[in-house]
């Protein structure tokens, strides 16, 4: 008779942490009413356009008041911190830590257009476009840490998965062919990673490390060498949008989620099927083993070896879809180091998301949209340079790495090589 055993993870939060995020929320609260509603005369309001450029309007622009925002806001930033001070939100912290941050990036958009107009809903599916990469290559770091392998490789994998999209998809005159060379690109240095820190057991920094270099070289060289002499081969196109009918009429999100090219269709679906594939089915379960206690999942009949290699290959396959993106899907053609440090940019998505599918997408669209807030600043004229919003998300990710939302969950058996015990 076989027995089940349900097992039910109950987050504790600690009296320490639940002072520490309340006088968090009451800073946060302190902020946006000294910085931001102290410098806002009253009358002024803010409009946020609701409608991506290039289509038609279907919501009206939203206009609100400033100060009441800011202040509304402040308010509600400070009660949420006196609760967690008293008695605290329990399971709930990390959301509510969530609303308030909400509210501060908010007031922060609503002080910085006081008086003007910002595209809210461009803003927004700006700041999806360019998660799009990130979160694929957080996803190939997921595939291959949650089997034990460290992947710092993501960069020079994706950076050898754009040039031979664009190479090959200018020789055969097939986006397509070009997309699926970048994928076979990526999957090979990964297949070359799994070799050296699988098999030979080589320090897989070390491994990481050589392939970033290897790319960045060949890759410069057949550009210059080649594709800049020779336009013809650095001429793919891109894949087009695709709206889709119907749900392209749904007001503010349907512009922003279903008028997009393959690349963001895509994402949402490998962020979906891998979500659901490695936390609920067998296959998922048994490549956490491998991550997490190798010699256990061998002594059940687990084939550690193989199921690395499985691994590791996806996750080349991922990051090199990820650089076809910067070729066949944003600009149609290859530039030296045209990635320009995004592979090391996804690590950080995929640590500030714990090693998870959708939490990785949501790191992923933090940093999409500090890259894109960072231009629109620019175009208000807001003061404020533009390398303190490019460094807010690596501020978040450290304090995350700090334990302040709570404990990441890194595989435990995350880079150490698994060496088959001798049987006597």
């Amino acid at each position: 008779m076989a027995t089940t055993a349900l097992r039910r993870e109950v987050e504790i939060v600690s009296p320490t942490r639940q002072r520490v995020m309340g006088v968090l929320f009451l800073f946060i609260g302190f902020v946006i009413w000294f910085f931001f509603a102290r410098q806002v005369s009253t009358g002024v309001q803010t409009v946020f356009g609701m409608t991506p450029g290039g289509l038609t309007a279907l919501i009206g622009d939203w206009k609100v008041p400033t100060l009441a925002t800011l202040n509304v806001l402040a308010i509600l930033s400070a009660v949420f911190g006196g609760i967690q001070i008293a008695r605290g939100f329990e399971k709930w912290t990390n959301a509510v830590l969530a609303v308030v941050v909400g509210f501060f990036i908010f007031g922060f958009l609503t002080w910085a257009a006081a008086g003007k107009s910002l595209n809210l809903a461009g803003l927004i599916k700006s700041s999806l476009v360019k998660a799009v990469p990130l979160t694929l290559g957080a996803l190939s770091g997921v595939l291959s840490e949650r089997a034990g392998v460290v992947n710092i490789a993501i960069e020079g994998m994706m950076l050898a998965g754009a040039m031979v999209g664009a190479l090959v998809g200018s020789i055969s005159g097939s986006l397509v062919i070009g997309l699926l060379s970048a994928i076979l690109a990526g999957a090979l240095l990964g297949l070359i990673h799994g070799i050296l820190s699988i098999k030979y057991m080589t320090d897989q920094i070390i491994s990481g490390t050589v392939i970033n270099i290897f790319s960045a070289g060949i890759t410069s060289y057949i550009s210059a060498k080649f594709m800049q002499t020779y336009q013809q081969l650095n001429n793919p196109g891109i894949f087009p949008h695709w709206n889709i009918p119907g749900l392209i009429k749904i007001p503010v999100l349907g512009p922003i989620l279903f008028d997009q090219n393959l690349f963001v269709y895509a994402m949402f679906l490998f962020i979906f099927v891998l979500q659901i594939a490695l936390f609920r089915t067998r296959w998922g379960l048994r490549m956490r083993s491998v991550g997490e206690h190798p010699r256990a999942a061998d002594t059940l009949g687990i084939n550690v070896f193989r199921t690395r290699y499985i691994a590791v290959l996806m996750s080349g396959a991922m990051a090199g879809f990820a650089g076809g993106y910067f070729t066949l899907g944003s600009v149609g053609r290859f530039d030296e180091m045209m990635t320009a440090g995004r592979g090391f940019i996804s690590l950080a998505a995929m640590i500030f998301g714990n090693w998870q599918p959708l939490g990785s997408f949501g790191a992923g669209l933090l940093f999409g949209f500090a890259d894109s807030l960072s231009t629109k600043l620019a175009i208000l004229g807001v003061q404020i340079p533009s390398q303190f919003m490019l460094m807010a998300p690596y501020i978040a990710t450290m304090v995350v790495l700090a334990g302040v939302v709570g404990r990441g969950q890194m595989p435990a058996a995350d880079g150490l090589p698994y060496e088959k015990e001798q049987s006597s």
